[in-house]
């Protein structure tokens, strides 16, 4: 058996989906698969032991609802949620990769653009909803316009929001690498304040947590 601090097993995926030819069955393939991004826990919570922690699909719902939260008025807002919903489509597939599995970036996008090259082709048949999938998803990768650049403020907005609520609610001490992750990096005017509002807040429950234990 081997130690808790061995190196963890390596990760095996999911054999990719093949066409049976039936368009209508490859779609049901489509929408079958999306349950992944419901049942699988986001893995930095799981690493850090959060009680119940959220899913994929969790994470990825409330950046679309951030994104219609937004005044920005030169965004094109309907862009924004659509790819807030399909920028960790992949990880239906290929899962929520850490940075501790050891796997090179390079090969992270390479899984990645290979399970989307998956759903669009074998699943979808390239169909228009297909296109307009993957379109959304490769801008969000390459990161050059301002929506792409939007939507991966809120991701990381959404995820320090998510550990604040972990600490708040779960009384945890370890989750500070998610904020240093996070906050710091938000370029958005808007999310950049959304970031400030929520780094007081923080302040503020850290201060009446330790004004609680200096009194037990």
């Amino acid at each position: 058996m081997a130690d808790e601090d061995s190196t963890p097993a390596k990760r095996v995926f999911p054999p990719s989906y093949v066409s049976s030819g039936d368009v209508s069955m490859d779609r049901l393939a489509f929408f079958h698969i999306l349950e992944r991004l419901k049942t699988q826990k986001r893995t930095g919570w799981v690493d850090h032991k959060v009680p119940s922690p959220e899913s994929i699909s969790d994470h990825m719902y409330r950046m679309a609802i951030l994104a219609m939260c937004t005044s920005d008025a030169t965004l094109d807002v309907s862009k924004c949620v659509m790819m807030a919903l399909v920028h960790d489509l992949a990880e239906a597939q290929v899962g929520d990769i850490a940075p501790r599995e050891g796997i090179p970036k390079a090969e992270k996008q390479r899984l990645e653009a290979e399970a989307m090259h998956n759903f669009v082709h074998e699943m979808l048949h390239d169909s228009p909803a297909a296109q307009r999938i993957m379109a959304l998803w490769n801008e969000y990768e390459a990161q050059d316009t301002q929506e792409a650049r939007f939507v991966k403020d809120l991701d990381r907005f959404e995820m320090a929001s998510q550990a604040f609520e972990y600490e708040r609610n779960h009384d945890m001490r370890n989750l500070q690498p998610f904020f240093d992750s996070s906050l710091p990096f938000l370029r958005h005017p808007e999310v950049k304040e959304w970031g400030e509002d929520l780094a007081r807040e923080r302040q503020k429950a850290q201060e009446s947590a330790a004004t609680q234990d200096e009194r037990a």
